[in-house]
């Protein structure tokens, strides 16, 4: 019994590197605080800028600040400008690389709708395409599905796909890649 005791008080006594480690996370999110307050009007000025919506501006400065704090790269006041600017920009990619995938999606509607006729075969509802992909994913491997629902419904990159399946970031970065040219094959197939 004194043992367990003893083992106990060791684990639950925080020890001075971990009040360290807290301190240095307080300490990290005060500074990007301090910068949110005061520099979110140019961040968001610079976003609209790039993406011409002020809702998905907002949103994405906002995604900036919560990527940034959930980040365990070391933040200084001398990094952070860069990094906000580098994430936001990362965010501003994605943002239009999946604005690209809806406007050729678009492009296709409108170039298999004739002015004269409407084939309305030719148009698939919403639904029809996600069970069309939901089709598409059930085809996978459990692994590449499990990568593929938690990067495409999730939006997460692959560096947090690995972390939280414990997992290497290469063999995520593999299974993602390949359950991307699968569900687009099928796709492609059954909007053919």
């Amino acid at each position: 019994m004194m043992t367990r005791i003893k083992f106990f008080i060791i684990f639950a006594m925080p020890s001075k590197g971990s009040k360290m480690i807290m301190e240095e996370q307080q300490g990290k999110r005060q500074i990007i605080a301090d910068y949110y307050t005061a520099h979110f009007d140019e961040l968001l000025g610079f976003v609209y800028k790039q993406v011409k919506n002020a809702d998905d501006a907002e949103d994405i400065v906002q995604n900036v600040f919560l990527r940034l704090l959930n980040s365990d790269k070391m933040i200084s006041l001398i990094t952070l400008p860069c990094l906000v600017y580098t994430v936001a920009r990362n965010l501003i990619f994605d943002h239009w690389r999946r604005h690209r995938i809806f406007d050729e999606y678009e492009h296709y509607l409108q170039s298999s709708i004739n002015d004269d006729a409407i084939d309305v075969a030719s148009v698939f509802s919403v639904t029809e395409i996600t069970e069309m992909l939901e089709r598409g994913i059930a085809r996978l491997t459990d692994n590449q599905r499990q990568v593929y629902r938690m990067n495409f419904f999730d939006d997460l990159p692959v560096s947090t796909i690995s972390k939280t399946l414990n997992l290497n970031y290469k063999s995520v970065e593999h299974r993602l890649g390949s359950a991307r040219k699968e569900v687009r094959k099928y796709v492609e197939r059954m909007l053919a």
